[in-house]
């Protein structure tokens, strides 16, 4: 029996990024809807996921066009509840710009 020959990678056969395991969760706060006036959507992304991670899996997940994305990490804050210590989970966020023309509803998911 000869060995088995290995596959060339393709972009059929080769799924680079799971897309919906990179955006966690849309931000629905007053700061972040105030951005929907420059076209900006802002989401909760995995702590791992780069810019350009990000902007392909928008770009498939909701089929828009991205012009930009800028992240930023939240640390954790040690807080205090009924005398008990514990620490907020840290947390990255990506505000993403769309191109002119593209939209998202964050409201109905996907």
């Amino acid at each position: 029996m000869s060995p088995a020959k290995a596959k060339k990678a393709t972009s059929e056969n080769v799924n680079l990024t799971p897309y919906y395991d990179v955006i966690v969760s849309p931000v629905i706060t007053e700061k972040a809807t105030n951005g929907s006036q420059f076209n900006q959507v802002t989401f909760r992304v995995h702590k791992d996921a780069t810019k350009p991670v990000i902007r392909s899996a928008v770009e498939k997940l909701f089929n828009v066009k991205v012009t930009a994305v800028n992240t930023h990490n939240r640390q954790g804050k040690t807080k205090i509840f009924r005398g008990r210590r514990g620490t907020r989970s840290d947390v990255k966020y990506a505000v993403v710009t769309l191109a002119e023309g593209s939209k998202i509803d964050i409201t109905t998911g996907l």
